[in-house]
């Protein structure tokens, strides 16, 4: 069995994603508008992305910026238009007021999503109890990650989470793989992969130029060999 570990790299568009698997990216996280922290792409480039790469692609579910669900009939058709498009991978997460997994809208998107794998995105991080929303949400089906900095001022606080997450990998609620991101950075990396976490997700990291230039593909290339040595 292969111990190589999982390479998300966050695309805004074709270029992006070409860029990323060349570097050696295992799969893709799709979203558009980072200023509000990645909403959900249109249907248009969702389509250009997918004829463009062919290595496993996540689509954000996400209509407004921080973790509340607002509209979500609106939520419901973005997801079925790109369920429509072909997609079948999916990036989402709400909470509610107090800090609490949003079950009745997760529940009725992962409902429309039926079949497809997901992601709970960082929300776990701004959970009022993340072992709770682990345990609320253990029995969703497809949901097989969380993205996670193991704290909301990102991996530098969220370290000793994160290891002790991972120390208790296959009990109810930590079946789902750890996918740490936010503000990952390469020396973060030996820690990480000592505690048996096998997956990453970078974002500004693949792009040395910032969010306004594309991923690199050299960048990503770098991730790739520093997590396969």
């Amino acid at each position: 069995m292969s111990n190589r570990a999982v390479l998300e790299v966050i695309a805004l568009d074709a270029q992006d994603a070409i860029a990323a698997q060349s570097g050696g990216a295992d799969r893709l996280e799709l979203v558009t508008d980072m200023a509000a922290d990645g909403l959900t792409p249109s249907r248009e480039t969702f389509g250009r992305v997918r004829a463009a790469v062919d290595i496993p692609l996540r689509v954000m579910l996400r209509l407004t910026d921080g973790f509340a669900a607002g509209d979500v009939d609106a939520l419901v058709r973005a997801a079925l238009g790109m369920r429509a498009e072909g997609a079948d991978e999916f990036v989402l997460g709400f909470l509610d007021a107090d800090g609490n997994p949003d079950l009745v809208t997760v529940e009725r998107v992962v409902a429309e999503i039926e079949g497809c794998r997901w992601t709970f995105h960082r929300a776990i991080d701004r959970a009022a109890d993340r072992d709770a929303l682990r345990k609320r949400l253990a029995e969703l089906p497809g949901l097989d990650a969380y993205l996670t900095a193991g704290a909301v001022e990102g991996v530098d606080a969220g370290l000793p989470v994160l290891v002790a997450e991972a120390a208790r990998r296959g009990t109810p609620g930590y079946e789902p793989q750890i996918l740490v991101g936010g503000g990952l950075r390469l020396d973060h990396l030996p820690e990480l992969r000592a505690a048996g976490i096998d997956a990453f997700h970078i974002g500004g990291a693949a792009r040395p130029g910032g969010w306004a230039e594309p991923v690199s593909a050299e960048a990503v290339r770098t991730w790739r060999r520093t997590l396969d040595a």
